[in-house]
Order: C-alpha cells, then structure tokens, then sequence
C-alpha cells in the first residue's frame, strides 16, 4: 500500500513528462546534457524571456554548464557551484569543455597515472574535451593535449563515453 501511495504522490507532484523526461521537448537532446558558453559574455535571466530580469552576467567564454530544461528558444541551465537561470539558445554551442576542479592536475601523456606528464592544470581552467573513456578524459588548452581522470573534471557525467 505505502509503494502505491509513493506513486501517486509523485504523479501528483510531479507530472509523468517530468519523470520520464530524458529528451527536450524543443531540441529532442538529451536532458540534462553539458553545453559551453558561446559567448564571453552571456546574460542569464529569471525566466525564459527577454522581459524576464537578469539575475547575472558569465564573463567566461568556453565555459561548461548543464541545460536542465528547455522552452521554446531558451535554455534553463546550471554552472559549476549550481546557479541557474534561463539562456537564449544562440549563446550556447555544442563545444564540450570541462572545468578542472582539481588544483595543479596533472595531465598524462596516455590515460594512464603511470604514463608521463606533460603538463599540470591550475584549478578553474576551463579545457576542451576531445574524448572520454569510462575514467578519463582527453583535453585541450593553452597548446597541450593530453589525459585527465574524469573525477577531476567539471562538465563531463562519470558513466558518458565521448568518441
């Protein structure tokens, strides 16, 4: 009896789309899905409208954030410490980056701690991601490529395989 109270209460709360949502309804993409600011400076708003007050401004272009919902041409998305408000669409793009949230993080030659490092990441600094593996990731900045473990990445979901 409790199990079936539990569901109901959730239907009522909750409407199934919520649940079961696992595609936008505008874009079909998956949701939540990591997307990078297009744009070195993008006004996040209150609501998903131009009438809607902005809350703030990101000042870093490049960096990751999560779409957690859509609504027509506007985005609802998450940074890094969790605040979120609503983008216009054109000012995000489909670049992945991470941000490293590990200070000094070294950067392997082959995803491998044991391999060589070619270089260290301060804490923040935002990467482009080439490609994932189950547990590490291949990035890209300031002229180094090279291997980072996924649990010192912002930006990149723990169990997502990137070609």
């Amino acid at each position: 009896m409790k199990q079936a109270l539990y569901v109901l209460i959730l239907v009522v709360f909750f409407p199934i789309s919520a649940i079961s949502a696992e595609r936008g309804p505008v874009t079909n993409l998956p949701l939540p899905r990591y997307v990078s600011l297009k744009s070195s400076e993008v006004n996040v708003r209150r609501g998903p409208s131009l009438s809607h007050r902005i809350d703030w401004v990101y000042k870093r272009r490049s960096m990751p954030v999560e779409v957690v919902a859509e609504y027509e041409n506007w985005r609802r998305i998450r940074d890094i410490d969790g605040a979120g408000g609503w983008v216009h669409y054109t000012l995000l793009s489909g670049v992945r980056t991470a941000i490293v949230i590990q200070d000094m993080q070294p950067i392997y030659n082959k995803p491998d701690a044991n391999s060589l490092v070619i270089a260290r990441m301060e804490l923040n600094v935002i990467a482009r991601v080439e490609e994932c593996s189950l547990e590490w990731c291949k990035l890209r900045t300031a002229g180094y490529k090279g291997w980072a473990p996924k649990s010192s990445l912002w930006g990149v979901y723990p169990d997502e395989i990137k070609d």
